[in-house]
Parts: structure tokens; C-alpha cells; sequence
């Protein structure tokens, strides 16, 4: 779809990472993550508030950190196994979009590691057009430790460059990234932490991406709503479907895409599922060409 047809959205998720919350409450990240109930439960209930929209969305996409279970540990394969039961439910006109975190191929990501995640839940990095707009899934886990794996962080920046140079050929309405790990939280040159990526590729990624005209980026990681501007490239960090580490409920972000702007807003699963999408995007969605 390299035509503009007019105003759409799509649905944006994070980190449903079965696994985490009981892992979370007892104070063992790295182990304790025998049980994920209540993230079924939440996962399903995204899935339910999604298939009940009106339009539907063009697209549901998941930022990552799909199952807490790291590669290689006891849990993993029982967890991507029921995700997949409850998404195996989502609307079949809506296509599914899988993004890598870090709970999926390793903080240090190795080729093993990142073969396993392809043969579960599709490439690690791809594109694809809706309507006029150019959207690039990138795995962000390369620019944060790609130590194990060298040769396919050059890989992936020698193929971002081309999708960025075939964007500016096709004179896109717009171009939009999803990665797991954000640029930044809320300002460009904050600290190194944990749950954004390090000084050193961020200034080079930010400015790569601002030239290329990149409009927004759209990640997770967190389990908090966050973000921020560099110059005209906005930060959008989601908050949980499962986990919250902080006071958001579990949600998911409403993305609606005009021809000038990409407005968004988070939801709680309770309030999408139960009043839908408010009146100002439906409103923005109706304004036809």
C-alpha cells in the first residue's frame, strides 16, 4: 500500500511478558516466573477490546518482551505457547505484528538466539507500507549489546539504511519505527539507565532518524508511559498490557495517522474493551481526502 488512502490507525502493545508479575512480587526477576495467570488473563482481555473496535485497526503490534522467560530457561517454551493460544483469537482481518525485546532473544542477543525468535514469531527486523505510510520494526537489542552477534548489528544498519533510502524515493506520507528498548524516556540527553540505549548509539539513531524524515518511534520496555521530542521526532514509550512497575493501569495506545500528524493515546484494557475509541480520533479517522 504505497498510496495514501486517507486516515487510519492501528493498535500499538507492550510487553505482555507472561511470567513477570509473580517473578516481580517476589522479588526474583530471574527466576519465579512459574506462573502467568493473570498475565492470560490481561493478554486476553487486549485481545477482546481489540476485536470489538469499530473501524478496526489496520494492524495490532506487539513492542516486545512478548514472554518473561529468557532464552534458554525452563519457562520459555510453556509461555510463547499459551501467548500464542490468545492471540490465535485476535480478529483474522487484523494482522499481527511482532517486535523482539529483550526477554525474547537475550540481553545479549547471540545468532541462536535470534534464529529461535524468527522461527517463533517472524524476523527480527522488517518493513511494511499501510496506506501511504512506511513502517520499520527494528531490533533494538543490536544497538544495546550486540557483542555476541556483530555481524548482524551490520547487517540490520546496512539494511535500515536502504529502507530509508527507498522511503525517500517513494515520497511516503510518513515513516514510523517500532523498537522494544526506547531512544530515550523523556529528554535526548538523559542519562545511561537500564531502560533506555546508551548515549553512544542513541545520538547517532536519533539524528539518523531525524534526517530520514522519521516521524515517531513507538517502543515499550518500561511498564510506564513515558517519552519526548528530538527535534521533530517524537519518543513514544507504552506502558504494559501485563506487568505495571509503575501507577499506569494495563493498556494499550491507540495510534490514528492523518495525512499531516500521528496523534495517539493510551487507553487502560478495561476502558478500550468497554467504551471503545473516544469521539475527537474517531473524529480525526472520519475527515476524508
Amino acid at each position: 500500500e504505497y498510496q495514501w488512502k486517507g486516515p487510519f490507525y492501528f493498535i500499538q502493545g507492550a510487553d505482555p511478558q507472561f511470567g513477570l508479575m509473580k517473578a516481580w512480587t517476589h522479588g526474583d526477576t530471574d527466576n519465579g516466573d512459574d506462573e502467568w495467570e493473570e498475565e492470560i488473563k490481561l493478554a486476553e482481555q487486549a485481545v477482546q477490546a481489540v476485536n470489538k473496535l469499530n473501524p478496526k485497526p489496520k494492524f495490532f503490534v506487539l513492542c516486545g518482551d512478548l514472554v518473561h522467560g529468557m532464552p534458554g530457561s525452563r519457562w520459555k517454551k510453556n509461555q510463547e505457547q499459551d501467548l500464542k493460544d490468545v492471540l490465535k483469537n485476535t480478529d483474522q482481518d487484523i494482522p499481527l505484528v511482532f517486535v523482539s525485546g529483550n526477554h525474547d532473544i537475550g540481553n545479549t542477543p547471540t545468532r541462536e538466539a535470534i534464529d529461535d525468535y524468527c522461527k517463533n514469531w517472524g524476523d527480527d527486523y522488517f518493513s511494511f507500507w499501510v496506506g501511504g505510510v512506511f513502517f520499520l520494526v527494528l531490533n533494538s537489542q543490536l544497538y544495546s549489546d550486540s557483542s555476541k552477534c556483530p555481524e548482524l548489528r551490520q547487517a540490520q544498519d546496512a539494511w535500515l539504511d536502504e529502507q530509508l533510502a527507498v522511503a525517500a524515493n517513494q515520497k511516503c506520507k510518513h515513516i514510523i519505527v517500532f523498537q522494544h528498548i526506547p531512544l530515550f524516556l523523556s529528554k535526548p540527553d538523559e542519562d545511561d539507565d537500564y531502560f533506555n540505549l546508551d548515549k553512544s548509539v542513541r545520538q547517532e539513531i536519533m539524528e539518523k532518524f531525524h534526517k530520514a524524515g522519521i516521524r515517531a518511534v513507538f517502543s515499550g520496555h518500561y511498564h510506564r508511559n513515558a517519552g519526548g521530542f528530538y527535534k521533530g521526532l517524537e519518543m513514544v514509550v507504552s506502558s504494559a498490557i501485563g506487568c505495571q512497575l509503575g501507577q499506569d493501569p494495563h493498556g494499550l495506545r491507540v495510534v490514528v495517522v492523518t495525512e499531516e500528524k500521528v496523534v495517539h493515546k493510551y487507553y487502560s484494557l478495561t476502558e478500550l474493551g468497554s467504551h471503545g475509541i473516544e469521539k475527537g480520533l474517531l473524529d480525526l479517522l472520519a475527515k476524508q481526502n
